[in-house]
């Protein structure tokens, strides 16, 4: 079955079965400073599932697009990607394990065909100590499905328990949470004794693939214990690519519809086969997927944030092109073949294909700049042995992903610290934990008075760049913190000393006008013709969040102040500077 087919029926399936279906939220997170994309279905999703009410009511379905860059060096095996969909749907407060687990099992059977016998399933162990029960709930829907009790198994809460903080003993009091139910499909590969004596749906071999997994979020960490929520929630998800794999009955995602296409063009530009070169050929079909995702975003290639990780992505394909002896250049033809799946499904990003294939272009024209370079560097280090910090040095500076590194290296009869590499990634990797933490501490996430006071002023201020600049500026990302405000917006020059003066007049005019700030939900049409402000070719549900202040008025889910006279102080721009081709950042404070 195809991955439109699949996905199509997913979304009908639950349609049918009074479920709204809602867009998928942007790859970059709206409002959340705490992480550079969407990662996960349930992502944009977190403030309903805490209790705010959705404007499309209880029952939600969608397919997710996400990117998780920390499956960058996992990708190139038979199940990983970078870039992926999740088929997702959700009961806020409304239906339970009885409904969920014999949907998706009739899903998975009916619809996508999958056999029945080659389905397994994991729950909850329980957990004594902190008095949580065994999910006997779950096996027991699992058992009147027709899933025998031999692929029925159990695991900790390590395995079978969500909440954003990990396992129960790691959640804070008032934290919501839950046991999940996972399903595994079997493709009936021989067990490599390497992973333990036996094989189980959690084993690594690559025997059991996860495909779909149903948290029952009903607990909260209380002062004395957990206690059942009053409205308990069902959060799905399922993998696109991997149900795809299992319905054609291949371990390897790259067989799908997905990837078959870009695979058999690398095939024919390398003229080598998948069979004998598929490491390679996986990293560059599936890092090409995400660089198009990314761009389709608004996202180019930069040393900072989400442009870093798309640069990484690029750098490493371009590695691995060579590594085949792909001409230099061809990258940019697989494009068309990429995008192709997506035709009639994510048409917003198949319209930047130009765009995409020039970007393709030019970030390999710098990179062989920088390759270049990177291969002087490593001719003249010396010894024996390469450094950890050497090897360092080589991926973050030239971009030398480490196998390719250790390739060179193995060529002229070196080694390689790959110790040493990697305890010097892990500096980095917990530096870069240490921002991220920082960031939560202050970021609109936690909706404290300041924060929101600055999340209003944003709005204001992207008003008066308009007035200002002229009307093509738009946002082009944010972050917002307790103590300033950031807003990236498109315009293609330095702002003058007059401008700049000019929009913190509008501003702080603005706000001591006392205006009220209204919200109402409305039709999207009609919120596009009063001109509201929203993310260019992000897909909207029927019905949207429109906030106005003053003569400012833009899509958006809250929190603000109920009147301007609430934002405290005097707004302030403390920096102006470009950050992309055609991009600027403001940030400001309000003192």
């Amino acid at each position: 079955m195809t991955s439109k087919e699949i996905r199509r029926k997913y979304l009908e399936f639950f349609r049918t079965r009074g479920h709204a279906v809602i867009p998928s939220a942007p790859l970059i997170p709206e409002n959340d400073p705490t992480t550079l994309f969407t990662s996960s279905g349930m992502q944009p999703l977190v403030p309903y599932l805490l209790g705010q009410e959705h404007p499309e009511g209880v029952r939600l379905v969608n397919s997710q697009k996400c990117f998780r860059a920390e499956d960058i060096e996992e990708a190139g095996d038979n199940r990983h990607t970078t870039f992926f969909e999740m088929l997702g749907n959700w009961s806020l407060g409304d239906y339970g394990r009885e409904e969920q687990l014999p949907w998706f099992f009739d899903f998975l059977t009916k619809e996508v065909g999958i056999p029945a016998e080659r389905i397994s399933v994991t729950c909850f162990e329980g957990d004594e100590t902190l008095g949580l029960p065994r999910d006997t709930v779950a096996a027991d829907i699992w058992k009147q499905l027709g899933i025998p009790e031999d692929r029925i198994h159990f695991y900790p809460a390590k395995k079978n328990w969500w909440s954003r903080s990990g396992t129960p003993d790691k959640m804070p009091v008032g934290e919501p949470g839950g046991p999940d139910s996972e399903v595994f499909y079997d493709f009936g590969k021989p067990h490599d004794t390497k992973f333990g004596e036996t094989c189980h749906p959690n084993c690594d071999c690559g025997r059991f693939v996860e495909i779909g997994n149903s948290v029952f979020m009903e607990y909260k960490r209380g002062a004395n214990g957990f206690e059942k929520l009053p409205r308990p929630n069902i959060d799905f998800g399922g993998g696109l690519e991997r149900i795809a794999a299992a319905s054609i009955d291949s371990p390897d995602i790259f067989q799908t519809d997905l990837f078959t296409k870009t695979i058999e063009s690398i095939e024919k530009s390398s003229g080598k086969k998948y069979s004998e070169y598929a490491y390679p050929m996986r990293i560059i079909a599936d890092h090409l997927r995400g660089v198009c995702f990314m761009a389709g975003a608004g996202i180019i290639p930069s040393n900072t944030e989400q442009g870093y990780i798309m640069r990484r992505l690029l750098r490493r394909a371009i590695r691995y092109a060579d590594s085949i002896e792909l001409a230099e250049g061809r990258l940019t033809t697989f494009v068309e073949e990429t995008l192709a799946p997506f035709i009639g499904v994510y048409d917003d990003v198949i319209a930047k294909k130009e765009e995409i294939e020039l970007l393709v272009r030019d970030e390999e024209a710098k990179f062989r700049l920088t390759l270049e370079r990177g291969m002087k560097h490593f001719k003249s280090l010396a010894g024996s042995e390469i450094s950890g910090q050497d090897t360092f040095i080589l991926f973050t500076t030239y971009g030398f992903p480490i196998e390719i590194t250790e390739e060179l290296a193995k060529e002229q009869g070196k080694t390689v610290d790959r110790i040493g590499y990697e305890l010097a990634m892990k500096a980095h990797q917990d530096l870069s934990r240490s921002g991220a933490l920082q960031k939560f501490k202050g970021g609109l996430a936690d909706q404290s008075e300041k924060t929101i006071q600055y999340h209003t002023a944003h709005h204001i201020l992207l008003k008066a760049l308009q007035k200002v600049l002229g009307s093509d500026v738009h946002q082009r990302g944010s972050n917002i913190t307790g103590e300033r405000l950031r807003i990236d917006f498109s315009y293609g020059t330095k702002m003058t000393p007059e401008q700049k003066l000019e929009v913190e007049k509008i501003v702080n005019e603005q706000i001591r006008t006392n205006i009220t700030v209204n919200h109402k939900m409305m039709a999207r049409e009609v919120a596009e013709k009063l001109g509201a402000e929203h993310e260019f070719g992000a897909k909207y549900p029927d019905m949207v969040s429109v906030y106005t202040i003053g003569d400012s008025i833009e899509f958006c889910g809250g929190p603000h102040v109920s009147n301007t006279s609430e934002i405290a102080g005097t707004f302030r721009i403390m920096k102006e500077e470009a950050v992309a081709a055609g991009i600027r950042r403001i940030k400001a404070v309000l003192y």
